[in-house]
């Protein structure tokens, strides 16, 4: 028997609109009008009418650390899938770093596929690694079926992921070429980090004090990656993608480079759009990040860059860590483990954002569908299958209260170790239940007996 699920408020391709998605299966086989396939004893069809809730497409989370195999005890798949589950994310594409072995050829893929057999309550893919020497594994990933690649251009925190360089970059864009495949960058350069941290040991400035590791990581760090990768993506025409983009002042070049059609997209994370660097205390560890949280202006103009479309998508980079190395008690930022925990909170984070900014229901859905769950779809190869509410899809969707006032607690942080900059949050909007491929996966903070997530392979 085919299933009805209808709401008032439906984010249809047409906006947020009265609507019924007809599953047959796992996947959506029409979208009806609201009241074209009501229950009734000549309707074979199983109705459930969420009233005036909001339906939203499964959100789509490109820039996960789920650090499994091998450091399970950070995260996991089990509890990072639970926690995406719970805050209406029904894919994950993990980044390929901080498991143990990092995912740089495919006998490490593999082991990774095995860690995560039977434990993911969502969809998941992964990213394979571009790391100084391993370009010539990198066709053998692409084989496998991974959406694309990672890599750093300055040291990653983990010694098995070796930054790369020009050259590095040279030999695996040569690689790549025409496989379709998005080679994602971490877009800063050593050398104006190495210089701003001298010069913060020349002064002796106190690193409990977070504008001094503010200052350690300057937006010139971050342009002088993006100009190179920019020059790169136009000469090889391979599709390069900047992650978390965190200064506003590369935001010039990178207009200039998408009008001229260069093959570059790009992402900010949740934590750049939220929070201020004015607003975090010293010693708050919890928000360290890498690029940084900047100032309320820079928040400000990447707002304007996401709401233009220069800015392509949303994600979390949910980067967690054992509570003790983030140092809370000596609170210095240059000891303590890069990384913020949030993975669940980024729906109702960016609808509260978009309240407070004035933006009304309709609009604030459908722009959370395309930065959240389309387009990052779309980087991950994906489109037509997740990131949209459209007949041949997945039958993943979220139901959204967008109206609910709530407060951040530890009993609301369903990730492995429950310590987060959010932790106080006052929020609006609340996921009530989230649905994978046609059966009901979260509900009331409750989940299915059963995890029912599988991988996802790059067709």
């Amino acid at each position: 028997m085919a299933q009805a699920f209808r709401s008032t408020r439906v984010l249809t391709t047409a906006g947020l609109a009265p609507a019924t998605l007809v599953v047959e299966g796992e996947r959506i086989a029409r979208v009806a009008g609201w009241n074209e396939a009501a229950a009734g004893p000549d309707a074979n069809v199983d109705l459930t009418d969420f009233g005036d809730s909001v339906v939203l497409p499964g959100l789509v989370d490109t820039h996960v650390h789920i650090d499994e195999p091998g450091r399970t005890e950070w995260e996991g798949f089990e509890t990072a899938t639970r926690a995406a589950a719970a805050g209406g994310v029904t894919t994950l594409v993990d980044m390929p770093l901080n498991c143990v072995p990092e995912t740089i050829d495919v006998e490490a893929l593999e082991a990774k596929r095995a860690a995560a057999k039977g434990k993911t309550w969502v969809d998941w893919a992964a990213w394979g690694g571009v790391v100084r020497g391993n370009a010539k594994a990198l066709k053998g990933l692409a084989g496998s079926g991974i959406p694309g690649f990672k890599c750093f251009l300055v040291h990653s925190g983990i010694d098995g992921f070796a930054w790369v360089d020009e050259a590095d970059l040279r030999l695996a864009l040569a690689e790549l070429r025409g496989t379709g495949l998005p080679l994602l960058a971490h877009a800063e350069v050593a050398g104006p980090l190495e210089a701003a941290t001298a010069e913060i040991e020349r002064t002796g400035a106190d690193w409990r004090r977070y504008e001094t590791y503010h200052l350690s990581r300057p937006d010139l760090a971050e342009m002088e990656a993006i100009a190179l990768l920019v020059r790169l993506a136009e000469q090889f025409q391979t599709p390069i993608h900047i992650v978390h983009l965190s200064s506003a002042e590369a935001l010039p070049m990178l207009a200039d480079a998408k009008q001229r059609g260069v093959p570059i997209s790009v992402e900010t994370c949740v934590q750049y759009l939220w929070f201020a660097a004015e607003e975090i205390p010293d010693g708050a560890t919890e928000f360290k990040c890498a690029p940084p949280i900047r100032g309320r202006a820079n928040r400000e103009q990447l707002w304007g860059a996401l709401e233009s479309g220069l800015i392509d998508l949303v994600a979390t980079d949910h980067s967690p860590c054992l509570p003790e190395m983030k140092g809370r008690e000596e609170g210095l930022w240059n000891r303590a483990w890069g990384g913020i925990a949030s993975l669940g909170l980024a729906l109702p984070v960016m609808n509260t954002a978009l309240v407070q900014r004035g933006v009304e229901v309709h609009d604030a859905m459908v722009r959370v569908g395309a930065w959240m769950a389309a387009e990052p779809a779309k980087l991950a190869g994906f489109t037509g299958r997740k990131g949209a509410l459209v007949a041949g899809a997945d039958a993943d969707f979220v139901v959204f209260d967008p109206e609910a006032a709530w407060k951040v607690t530890q009993g609301d942080l369903h990730f492995r170790h429950k310590l987060s900059p959010y932790l106080g949050a006052e929020l609006r909007g609340r996921v009530n239940e989230t649905w994978l491929r046609g059966e009901r996966v979260f509900s009331a903070e409750q989940w299915a007996a059963t995890p029912r997530g599988r991988e996802l392979v790059r067709r």
